[in-house]
């Protein structure tokens, strides 16, 4: 076989791998219960190498998801042992230490075996309804009130499920139904990325991933480091101030770039919390890894080796929460530190790194029910929400877009089928985006009331309300966020509170930061903005 043949060969494996994985997530997307799945995207999907490496991940999926469970694995592989794994298996946890950061989250691996031998590992995580304890909130004072903690154990044994596992978590879910069913959803997941891999090993005539998977890594890991040395050598400090739950937070970090590696350092960052918005050191690394990435290799494919060169230092902080600290809502502030580690690579390539955004999803957990003496459904809702992206060098921010989470918006009509509430309003949000040569993205309004007979206590997961998103390279800073009922009365911007019969909860999300001086935007593009609504006359 010739160099070039080889190589074609080997491309083409490649790409029918990721294939595989596609087929994996799809099949979580198609099958799950929860709306945050299903509708959303809120997942990951991966293949591995018998040592725990990721060959490739599914394009759907979270860089929280996604990045975490590139390590997950590793330690599934050490608590289970490979002498105790065996066809037909599957392992589970929301460890949030070991998995993705926090209980909400399952992630489920399992091997995959071509006849007696190990070939690999497919790995997956989803976002479910519900764990019990206190709810997806920030009110919790430890990790145990936040609800039931899965250590990494065996969800199915040969094909057998663990039917004493299922039934200690319908014991202790509000929504049993819909979180057992996304735990079966997610082992199908693995299971037909297990059917389509061997299906494919079958048809290629493979034996083992070793050949691919040394192919996959060293052009990955070589294409890497030329970005890299292409980067100038230094280091590079930032710090950002966040709402906090009932006080500020400062996140602070270095970037440091040196031949053949990038570290991310959060020394000088806040203690931890003693609310529920600390984010272990896992979760904080994929999305520091997730912010490196897009400025350094965008097109690189997501794998171990294009990781590897990318490592994260911190002290205890509330960016490295130690057990057992309350971390129920740790992709708030975890969602800030790509706007962090972004500001600071902003220093070392001024004019190349976009604007800060409204970044943290502003997630709504509803928890409706009949007012006394009425009749009526009790339904556990979550919905995910976007603000506006900071804008970029060279064109405006995205407008209430998922930045950095990528996770879908759920439609209305879905929401509302979920249950007792209507949504009034869901519109784009003008004058939120920062003023600049390059507009920051626009944020929404969103205006929701539970129906007649019913009321809601509601879990507020929101940030960038007392500190907006900053402007870069002179643009302007992006509009801060607000929560309110309908009567003005104002809310927190985390915790548990309530929405009375009659009344709606109306939420302003923030707006990007705009790039550049506002002097320079083009005079056709102010006035696209103004015939769109984007902003008005008054604002101007």
């Amino acid at each position: 076989m010739t160099d070039a043949t080889f190589e074609i060969r080997m491309q083409v494996m490649w790409n029918r791998l990721i294939s595989v994985v596609e087929e994996q997530a799809m099949t979580l997307l198609r099958t799950a219960f929860s709306t945050s799945v299903r509708e959303a995207g809120d997942l990951s999907a991966g293949v591995f190498d018998p040592a725990g490496r990721m060959l490739a991940q599914a394009v759907t999926g979270t860089p929280g998801h996604v990045n975490t469970m590139a390590e997950a694995v590793l330690h599934f592989i050490a608590e289970i042992g490979r002498d105790n794994m065996f066809p037909g298996d599957t392992y589970v946890t929301n460890d949030p230490w070991k998995g993705t950061g926090h209980l909400h989250d399952i992630t489920m691996v399992s091997p995959s075996f071509k006849g007696d031998v190990l070939v690999g590992f497919f790995a997956c995580t989803a976002h479910v309804v519900d764990v019990g304890g206190r709810g997806f909130g920030a009110d919790g004072k430890t990790v145990y009130e936040e609800g039931i903690q899965i250590p990494i154990m065996k969800f199915a044994e040969r094909g057998r499920v663990n039917a004493d596992l299922i039934r200690i978590l319908r014991a202790n879910v509000r929504e049993a139904n819909q979180v057992v069913g996304d735990f079966y959803s997610l082992a199908a997941c693995n299971d037909v990325g297990h059917q389509r891999l061997i299906q494919m090993m079958d048809e290629i005539g493979l034996t083992t991933l070793d050949a691919l998977g040394e192919f996959i890594f060293s052009r990955t890991h070589a294409a890497t480091l030329d970005r890299i040395a292409a980067l100038p050598k230094g280091t590079w400090a930032n710090e950002l101030l966040t709402d906090g739950y009932d006080s500020p937070v400062k996140l602070a970090c270095e970037v440091s770039i040196a031949e053949g590696s990038v570290n991310v350092d959060f020394t000088g960052t806040d203690g931890m919390s003693k609310h529920g918005i600390n984010v272990p050191i896992i979760y904080t690394k994929a999305y520091a890894c997730y912010a490196l990435k897009c400025v350094v290799a965008p097109d690189i494919p997501n794998n171990w080796a294009s990781l590897e060169a990318f490592t994260i230092s911190s002290p205890t902080n509330i960016l490295n929460a130690e057990r057992p600290a309350p971390v129920s809502v740790r992709h708030v502030i975890g969602h800030l530190v790509p706007d962090l580690v972004l500001g600071a690579l902003a220093r070392a390539l001024p004019g190349q790194v976009l604007a800060e955004g409204a970044a943290a999803l502003w997630n709504i957990h509803m928890s409706v029910r009949p007012v006394a003496g009425a009749q009526g459904r009790r339904a556990e809702i979550l919905m995910f929400n976007s603000g506006g992206m900071g804008a970029r060098p060279g064109s405006d921010g995205l407008s209430s877009t998922a930045f950095p989470s990528g996770v879908m918006t759920m439609p209305i009509e879905a929401t509302e089928q979920t249950g007792p509430v209507v949504v009034w309003r869901k519109e784009l949000r003008p004058d939120s985006g920062g003023d600049g040569q390059y507009r920051g993205g626009l944020g929404q309004v969103i205006e929701i009331e539970p129906l007649p007979g019913h009321e809601f206590d509601f879990s507020a997961m929101f940030d960038r309300i007392d500190h907006p998103a900053k402007g870069r390279d002179g643009g302007m800073s992006g509009a801060a966020g607000k929560a309110a009922l309908d009567d003005g009365t104002a809310l927190k911007p985390k915790g548990w509170q309530h929405v009375p019969e009659g009344r709606r909860l109306v939420l302003h999300l923030p707006g990007g930061g705009g790039f550049g001086d506002p002097a320079l935007r083009d005079p056709a593009e102010r006035a696209k903005d103004l015939a769109k609504g984007y902003v008005t006359e008054t604002a101007k």
